[in-house]
């Protein structure tokens, strides 16, 4: 039986580290789409984009892609790099109130940010995740939402 006593939420570091492995996870094609883009984890969004989005509470938002992508076809010299944001408090907010596990809702979050880097539809992104899904392993840590 786990000890509960000693358990943590995930710091940012070894959020970050979850974030990786589940990009580590994705197709290969889909990974070659994020050449060059960040992925960076915050404790919240701040406070120009909440009010940008409208967004009611700072836990209303679980992730952003900013940055100019690849469906457009605009590249301009000194332009700052393409950036995912993934929100530690609000992801894991949601996870508290649902039943999926850490890592698969971290993957969901990549999966949709990362699609709206490369222009994807709705149901493109829901192929990408049942085919991450489908690799998976089910005996890693990212499939039980445990450790990092």
């Amino acid at each position: 039986m786990t000890d509960w006593t000693e358990l943590k939420s995930p710091s940012l570091a070894e959020f970050e580290a979850i974030a990786d492995a589940c990009l580590a996870q994705l197709p290969e094609t889909f990974r070659a789409l994020c050449d060059g883009v960040v992925i960076r984890i915050d404790e919240f969004p701040e406070d120009a984009v909440l009010n940008d989005l409208e967004a009611e509470t700072p836990f209303d938002l679980l992730g952003l892609f900013t940055g100019v992508g690849l469906a457009s076809g605009e590249t301009a010299s000194g332009q700052m790099p393409n950036i995912i944001h993934l929100y530690r408090r609000p992801i894991l907010d949601y996870w508290a109130e649902h039943e999926e596990t850490l890592g698969h809702l971290i993957r969901h979050v990549l999966i949709h940010e990362i699609g709206h880097h490369v222009g994807l539809s709705d149901e493109d992104m829901e192929a990408i995740e049942k085919a991450a899904d489908a690799e998976a392993d089910p005996l890693s840590p990212i499939s039980d939402g445990v450790n990092p």
